[in-house]
């Protein structure tokens, strides 16, 4: 789809489809009420017989409105006036899409973006409805034998408004919500992808086209130049696998290189059986989603290269196969990782926190600002926080606070949780500098502790996504969570740079 922003009146708007919204209860907002005005209240006397209330995500598709340029008119319930959130604004686009998409109409101008929502600004109104709007149209059918020949009859969509607007900040507004929608897409489609496409082999060769597209330097570790370097953590869990695993990383500089970058670590597992330490059968088919840390660092380096944002960004993805083998890492097996420190691998179903430490002792070349690793690391962090919040832990209380803001702002919600020298207790091992499980207590919190001893070198948070980057049951699918989260952290990176550059 395409859209525009434009400041116009509805009345002279010759659109296939004009959307503009009632509140409960028959209460119209300031554009229906321009439409009405212009109808001689044929809108209102339509409302009075009682086809719509106003309730939030009910819809009422008007045709022949007396007066009107545009072809039809779809009324949109916006619930009830002045309690509109991030949330009920999110469901009204949702809705007003899905009930666009069943007409033949093929553009759109919609003045919703003129509404008032809690705390939210128009630019964010602007990214958001792009962003929900492309959600709402993406299908993970790609290798399907018979894939829907119908074409995407809307193809244009205007975002209206009555008032008037700074054209450059809105247009900027646009441009980042196509972007992280871009982006989104992109982790959607490596997640929803299965592990026999979807291997280590096929994430490097996705990066070295990524690098020749978006001019990135691409460096792919083979396991021998993994060997040489120490990273045993990493490679005990590829041991039972016959596909080889990778650490590839991407190079995205959009500053002077003296500028230390920011660092995405993404665990990129593409099948984990848990290994010796096997899961049960019952739904072991999602654990394709468990590279969604990799997805989400392809897809976040998507969206800045798109918006040519002026910071430095390296992408570190470790990924490997987890699987059982004559070869494979036994229960209580002791490794050495690229720290030196030892592990005594007490259950190979932790196998995520193996990989990531050596990939963050790895990310210590690069001098970082900061570092960021992303992971469906953890069952016990969708115990806790269920499919609405990602799990945020961190060793830099200001960088964490940063993180939480732009997951509030990207309404792509985190939770900070503790970090407690407390829990590095459970970590103990009689044989080896720690165990890579801590009991059953806990489970997010001491396997984040357990990154943490990789990580004394820099500023660093941990988003475990194990609750938040796919959908189970009949919705099955990547959700693209947290690229919306990490590129509005990024963005507001590169604000700020900008910012004391001018000052």
């Amino acid at each position: 789809m395409e859209f525009s922003i434009k400041n116009d009146n509805p009345t002279k708007q010759h659109s296939a489809c004009i959307v503009v919204g009632v509140f409960e209860t028959r209460i119209l907002s300031y554009a229906a009420k321009i439409l009405d005005k212009n109808s001689n209240g044929y809108i209102s006397s339509i409302l009075k017989n009682g086809d719509m209330d106003g309730k939030l995500e009910s819809t009422l598709l008007l045709y022949n409105v007396p007066n009107s340029k545009g072809n039809r008119v779809l009324l949109v319930g916006l619930g009830k006036k002045n309690e509109i959130c991030d949330r009920e604004y999110r469901s009204i686009i949702r809705s007003t899409f899905n009930k666009l998409h069943d007409t033949g109409a093929s553009n759109a101008s919609l003045y919703l973006i003129e509404l008032s929502v809690k705390n939210r600004t128009l630019s964010w109104k602007i990214s958001q409805t792009v962003i929900d709007a492309m959600e709402g149209i993406y299908r993970s059918d790609k290798l399907k034998s018979k894939r829907s020949n119908s074409k995407q009859k809307l193809q244009k969509i205007t975002l209206s408004t009555t008032k008037k607007i700074n054209t450059v900040s809105s247009n900027e507004a646009l441009q980042y919500g196509l972007a992280t929608a871009d982006g989104m897409n992109i982790a959607k489609d490596l997640g929803n992808l299965p592990a026999n496409i979807c291997t280590p082999t096929y994430l490097a060769k996705l990066a070295s086209k990524m690098a020749k597209k978006y001019k990135l330097k691409v460096t792919i570790l083979t396991q021998e130049n993994m060997e040489k370097l120490g990273m045993g953590s990493l490679l005990s869990v590829a041991q039972g696998s016959n596909e080889p695993a990778k650490l590839i990383t991407l190079e995205y500089w959009g500053q002077n290189k003296k500028e230390r970058p920011l660092v995405l670590v993404g665990k990129g597992v593409t099948f984990d059986t848990g290994g010796i330490s096997l899961k049960p059968a019952a739904s072991m088919d999602e654990m394709k989603y468990d590279m969604c840390g990799a997805a989400s660092v392809f897809g976040t380096i998507t969206a800045i290269a798109k918006l040519k944002l002026p910071i430095n960004v390296v992408g570190i993805i470790p990924t490997t196969e987890n699987m059982p083998g004559g070869k494979a890492t036994k229960p209580g097996d002791i490794v050495t990782s690229m720290s030196g420190q030892t592990i005594e691998i007490l259950n190979t179903d932790a196998e995520g926190r193996l990989i990531l430490c050596d990939a963050l002792t790895y990310a210590e070349r690069y001098n970082p600002e900061l570092v960021i690793d992303i992971a469906t690391l953890t069952g016990a962090c969708v115990v806790a926080l269920g499919r609405v919040a990602t799990g945020l832990l961190s060793n830099d209380n200001k960088l964490a606070s940063e993180l939480l803001s732009a997951s509030e702002e990207a309404a792509d919600r985190a939770w900070h949780l503790p970090l407690w020298s407390d829990y590095d207790e459970q970590l103990r091992s009689n044989f080896a500098d720690m165990a890579n499980i801590g009991g059953r207590d806990a489970g997010t919190i001491t396997a984040s502790c357990f990154l943490a001893r990789f990580t004394k070198k820099y500023r660093w948070a941990h988003l475990d996504i194990a609750g938040t980057a796919w959908h189970s049951g009949s919705k099955k699918g990547a959700t693209g969570r947290p690229v919306p989260l990490l590129t509005k952290f990024l963005m507001k990176r590169a604000t700020k740079k900008i910012s004391r550059k001018k000052a």
